[in-house]
């Protein structure tokens, strides 16, 4: 179930597995993302994200707007 979560609780939760994922598009990925994070845009995050991501592992999505 999704839910916010705050940021001691995505360094906690990266450094025990978790995957981070960007869904900007792939150009604002490539200026500014978290170390690790994957890019999945959000267009094609439901197409993309079962072939991409570990379904055993705990996932992260964030969208890093600087606007």
């Amino acid at each position: 179930m999704p839910r916010e979560i705050g940021r001691e609780d995505v360094k906690r939760m990266v450094a025990a597995g978790a995957q981070l994922v960007e869904v900007l598009p792939a150009n604002e990925y490539a200026e500014d993302h978290l170390p690790g994070a994957l890019n999945l845009p959000l267009r094609k995050l439901e197409l993309e994200a079962r072939e991409t991501l570990d379904p055993s592992r705990p996932v992260i999505v964030y969208c890093w707007d600087s606007g």
